[in-house]
């Protein structure tokens, strides 16, 4: 059975906090083994949790604030829109992407692919 509306709402809220204020190892659950993550968009793929550890990582110990903007489920997808806010040395840097992400039937994400570059990052 496909994982539900309600599983993939689950997993994304998880993975938005997570984003903000996990470990890499936290978001590396979320993923299937075989997991593939395009970030951003025309990047290299990363496939399997090693090579998406090593994306994640770096976020460990940066000050984030995150928070959704939109979220639309169909099927075994989702999209989402939502905020990552940085904070370095009083400068706040703010990049709002755009994730797409395809789950398995136990609702672990299979891809995940975000649409951002550098010129949608805010500074202020």
């Amino acid at each position: 059975m496909a994982a539900s509306r309600e599983q993939i709402r689950q997993v994304v809220d998880r993975y938005i906090e997570l984003v903000g204020s996990g470990t890499a190892d936290e978001i590396v659950a979320l993923y299937a083994e075989d997991a593939v993550v395009e970030d951003p968009v025309g990047s290299e793929p990363r496939v399997g949790h090693a090579a998406i550890r090593e994306l994640y990582a770096t976020l460990e110990g940066l000050e984030q604030q995150t928070r959704l903007l939109a979220l639309r489920i169909a099927g075994s997808e989702a999209a989402f829109h939502f905020e990552v806010a940085t904070i370095a040395d009083g400068v706040t840097y703010t990049l709002a992407p755009v994730d797409v992400m395809r789950f398995a039937d136990d609702g672990t994400i299979t891809s995940m692919r975000a649409y951002w570059g550098e010129e949608d990052m805010t500074v202020g």
